[in-house]
């Protein structure tokens, strides 16, 4: 259901009962301590898949700058030109 290398991959699964059968779904994933080893300025129009993949090479490791900046959401982090975002290393 969820991509090889998503936040969600390692999150345990869980079953529910209704009316209809079974329901699968994911436990909560509580966002785990990840500390930065650099920073970096969003400039004009910049997407965090672009400073993923500038970071990591990968673009789908978007999710680890979400978690060492407390992001629910990667529009979140880059909102305005000028704001400084975490960067931690790209396993942890």
């Amino acid at each position: 259901m969820f991509f090889q290398g998503s936040r969600y991959e390692t999150v345990p699964e869980a079953v529910a009962d209704s009316p209809h059968g079974p329901v699968r779904y994911k436990r909560i994933r509580f966002i785990p301590p990840t500390p930065a080893e650099a920073a970096h300025m969003v400039t004009q129009d910049e997407r965090l898949d672009n400073i993923a993949f500038l970071a990591y090479r990968e673009p789908d490791r978007f999710w680890r700058i979400c978690d060492a900046n407390l992001a629910m959401w990667p529009a979140d982090l880059v909102a305005d030109v000028g704001d400084r975002i975490l960067i931690p290393p790209a396993k942890g």
